[in-house]
């Protein structure tokens, strides 16, 4: 599957994956926002990938994504970034979800491992519980240093703006 034909309403999405868990299939899930796709976030999935057969790649909503990260954010809608992820081999399902956090989802999806990056405590993860309570495990994937998007929006601000970029030093 390439490109759009891998993003999935949340209720394909789940006869999908109970057709594959059937036919014995890993799936793997991980979520966030991916505002700014970069190497750190292709890093990242591909890891994901190796620790099953089927990797679900869930997305924030617009919505979602101002509530977690303010209202200046997304800076590319849910549905791009979707389709950018998509196209990415590693990535075999994308879902857009509406809710702040994945637990409705993953309760749904019964993931067999859900992956999140190695800069999150496991003890601080809402989803752990439920992923647990499935027969689930939860892995994290250490980042790949110096990747974040929010680094990346900082650096684009710093050349765009002279006066902090005089007072940074940039």
């Amino acid at each position: 599957m390439t490109g759009q034909k891998k993003i999935f309403t949340r209720k394909k999405l789940l006869v999908a994956v109970k057709q594959l868990k059937r036919g014995g299939k890993i799936i793997v899930t991980t979520n966030g926002v991916f505002d700014l796709l970069h190497v750190g976030h292709v890093r990242y999935l591909a890891e994901a990938k190796k620790l099953g057969d089927v990797l679900v790649v869930a997305v924030n909503s617009d919505r979602s994504t101002r509530a977690l990260k303010g209202p200046t954010r997304p800076l590319n809608r849910a549905r791009d970034r979707a389709e950018l992820l998509a196209a990415l081999a590693c990535v075999d399902f994308v879902t857009i979800f509406n809710e702040r956090d994945p637990r409705a989802l993953l309760k749904a999806i019964k993931p067999h491992v859900h992956v999140k990056g190695g800069d999150y405590k496991l003890k601080d993860l809402p989803e752990r519980e439920v992923v647990e309570n499935n027969g689930g495990k939860i892995v994290l994937v250490k980042p790949s240093r110096g990747y974040s998007t929010s680094a990346i929006i900082e650096r684009i601000d710093l050349l765009h703006n002279p006066l902090r970029r005089e007072i940074s030093g940039f």
